[in-house]
């Protein structure tokens, strides 16, 4: 933990306060999944799209059963923030164990299942925010580099999972020959 907390410990000094409250901000899109799962629903509106948005459901689904109903209490892993308590933290300190991230782990979720799902350009589009969310948690010292490592993998998992899910279930897309 010593490399992590070293690594988390240099993040802190690009904080300004117009950076602060972009990345309270930007952590907020990965609160409870919402904007995954708006982004969801958006595509379920769109007959050409249903099948990418249930997959990704499908993704959120896993991930929320994997990361935060197994996974945290299998690893029971300490916050940055509880083993450095001099950090001063811009959000409310999180109640759940830190590995892996579940805000890393739903964005890389749905990042996955758009990708497995064909959708060429939204998922590199998703990548974005994805990106950012995952980044957010060190820069708020609330998760450790490994902590987003692990959210990353499990999301991309699920959504390979999810895609698989989909495709046994016959929702793969119809060939055009």
């Amino acid at each position: 933990m010593g490399i992590e907390l070293d690594l988390l410990n240099a993040i802190q000094t690009i904080h300004t306060p117009a950076l602060d409250n972009i990345m309270c901000g930007i952590t907020r899109l990965g609160n409870g999944g919402v904007f995954w799962l708006s982004l969801g629903l958006l595509l379920l509106l769109k007959p050409s799209k249903v099948r990418a948005g249930l997959i990704l459901f499908i993704a959120i689904g896993l991930e929320v059963l994997l990361c935060n109903g197994l996974l945290k209490h299998l690893f029971c892993r300490v916050r940055p923030c509880d083993v450095n308590t001099a950090i001063q933290l811009l959000i409310a300190r999180p109640k759940d164990y830190s590995f892996p991230s579940g805000h890393t782990a739903v964005s890389f979720a749905a990042v996955a299942a758009l990708y497995f799902s064909g959708e060429k350009l939204l998922w590199k589009l998703a990548l974005i925010p994805a990106v950012l969310i995952a980044f957010s948690r060190m820069y708020l010292y609330v998760h450790y580099p490994t902590d987003i490592l692990g959210g990353a993998l499990l999301g991309c998992l699920c959504g390979y999972m999810a895609y698989r899910l989909a495709k046994g279930l016959h929702m793969e897309k119809k060939q055009v020959k």
